[in-house]
């Protein structure tokens, strides 16, 4: 448990950190450039940058706690930090030294409100692994436990004792470094660091709440209630609070075992399509996702002895996720944007993609979207539709320099990522990684085509019922307009109304031709439509019709001229 003094060192090391490498930035960005000596500062940017990154690679592993996590997140965020800093934090691991299990044991006892002898049958006091913010050991539940819950062999997770103070010294020592940042102004006209450091806050903060991992775990669940292809372990909720966890044991073979699945019978490129589909699931149809698919996180869980025979059509594995402390959610109004972006770059379409970036808002109006667009359309012509296997025969020295120069790009476009969006690219990089080491000559651009293509079918789908129901909804006002008009003349008939016979003749006159223009627009509604629907079938008679729709799409637009010309003409 840290006390007063331990804490305080520890805000004052962080900002002491902070503050000189800032100032040696301060004078090499901005203080050597005004005196006319920005080539020099420039020609050692490089090596600076990747010494400051080394150095906080240091101090991260060294302080434990927030300071893993914020390297993690630093290595992510590609759209406001240079590539020196991003490579050299990826490979940052969230390891620490365990806990002695007497201090584990006296923080588990005073939350489950028991000894650990009643509340478990057993616990292993090694423990499984060890992080900066917990550490997991395997377990046995009592037998009234078992009974109850089906479960058997348990992990329980267990907070680092004082994470809690931790926690927050490391946060508020980030916000201090956010209000220097914010104050200088070449930073804040680029990044928002404050708001950053907000949104990293608050998944820390849920980070350390094992009550919010365990609604996590059932809600990711939910998603997949039904789905043979995924497994998730069940909560023990009777053991469980906001610094312990039980969850059952779901250990089976580690997902980039590639020796371990081959010996399981079970086809390694079959895991890696399967994982692909799994997280583009989650991402654009859920909108609820494992933001951390690292292979500590990811089982290959081969079926049970009785339920292989039982259904042909039930896989003979599962993916199993576990750790759910860092889960991503996309927000309908974004996974719209999200699908478009997958469409586009499935298309190797770079003008939708930019659009779609700046429907998503992650592009501001002032960015040169002619420039973006022209960088993309040379990265699909180069490199899309490459896989892992084919990027590795590019020249490095071609792969480096487009690199550097999309990077420079980004950088300089006005726009910056939300966090969600960047747990996206997180997870999406993740999975490609995985994917690829699973099966070499896995090719991200054939995993994401069909799933575009199902995309596109149901955004068309869409478009079609909309067209159709414009279509009924004009078709129900041209069956009621014969009986209005029949009311009206019968009314007249009758005397019961009082209107001047060329006033009349005019306005049936006009409704007559409102009624042909509308017969035409059904029929171009419902060309338009049967052809839209039978082209992938089809795409002859699709298209025969959806050309013939212009015949009386013609007939409305030239009627609706007339009509004006008559309204606005003498009378």
């Amino acid at each position: 448990m840290p006390d007063a003094g331990s804490t305080r060192a520890r805000y004052r090391r962080i900002l002491r950190f902070a503050a000189r490498h800032l100032a040696v930035v301060w004078w090499f960005e901005l203080v050597l450039p005004r005196f006319g000596l920005g080539a020099l500062a420039a020609r050692g940017r490089s090596a600076r940058l990747r010494r400051l990154a080394r150095r906080f690679h240091v101090l991260a592993v060294d302080l434990g706690g927030l300071m893993i996590k914020v390297g993690q997140f630093m290595s992510s965020r590609l759209d406001v930090l240079p590539p020196e800093i991003t490579r050299e934090l990826e490979g940052l691991q969230d390891e620490a030294p365990a806990v002695p299990f007497e201090a584990i044991r006296a923080l588990a006892e005073a939350e489950l409100g028991m000894p650990l002898e009643r509340a478990l049958a057993w616990i292993e006091p090694e423990p499984l692994a060890a992080a900066s913010l917990g550490q997991a050991h395997r377990a046995r539940l009592t037998e009234a436990d078992a009974s109850e819950t089906g479960i058997d062999a348990a992990i329980v997770k267990v907070q680092r004792p004082g994470i809690d103070a931790i926690v927050a010294v490391d946060l508020a020592a980030l916000r201090r470094v956010a209000r220097w940042l914010s104050r200088v102004r070449v930073v804040a006209t680029r990044v928002d660091v404050p708001a950053l450091i907000e949104e990293f806050a608050v998944t820390s903060i849920e980070e350390i709440d094992y009550l919010h991992e365990a609604a996590n775990a059932e809600r990711f669940a939910e998603s997949f209630a039904g789905d043979a292809r995924v497994g998730v372990p069940e909560v023990v909720w009777e053991r469980t609070s906001r610094r312990v966890l039980v969850l059952r044991d779901v250990a089976a073979i580690k997902i980039n075992d590639r020796e371990g699945l081959l010996a399981a019978g079970i086809d390694p490129a079959e895991v890696a399509a399967t994982f692909a589909a799994v997280m583009f699931d989650q991402l654009f149809s859920h909108g609820f996702f494992h933001a951390d698919p690292h292979p500590g996180n990811l089982f290959v869980t081969p079926a049970g002895p009785d339920a292989s025979g039982t259904d042909a059509s039930s896989p003979a594995w599962r993916i199993t996720f576990v750790d759910f402390g860092m889960m991503g959610e996309v927000p309908p109004g974004t996974r719209a944007g999200l699908r478009r972006m997958l469409i586009a770059a499935a298309g190797r379409d770079g003008r939708g993609l930019v659009a779609a970036m700046r429907d998503l808002g992650a592009l501001l109006p002032t960015a040169d979207a002619d420039a973006l667009e022209r960088a993309m359309a040379h990265a699909f012509a180069r490199f899309g539709g490459m896989g892992f296997a084919e990027l590795r025969e590019v020249d490095p020295r071609e792969f480096r320099d487009f690199a550097v120069e999309f990077g420079d790009l980004l950088r300089t476009m006005p726009f910056q990522l939300p966090e969600d969006f960047l747990l996206i690219v997180r997870a999406m990089s993740l999975t490609s990684g995985m994917c690829s080491s699973l099966d070499p000559a896995f090719n991200l651009w054939d995993a994401v085509e069909p799933y575009a293509a199902r995309l596109l079918r149901e955004e068309r789908g869409g478009l079609v019922r909309s067209l159709a129901q414009e279509a009924l909804d004009e078709a129900a006002v041209a069956v009621r307009l014969p009986a209005r008009i029949d009311r009206v003349v019968t009314r007249l008939e009758e005397g019961r109304l009082a209107v001047t016979a060329p006033a009349l003749e005019r306005r049936i006159a006009r409704v007559e031709r409102a009624l042909r223009r509308l017969v035409s627009a059904i029929l171009f509604a419902g060309l338009l439509v049967a052809g839209a629907v039978l082209l992938p079938q089809d795409g002859v008679l699709g298209t025969t019709l959806m050309v013939l729709s212009a015949l009386p799409l013609t007939h409305v637009v030239v009627a609706g001229l007339v009509a004006r010309a008559r309204r606005h003409g003498p009378r």
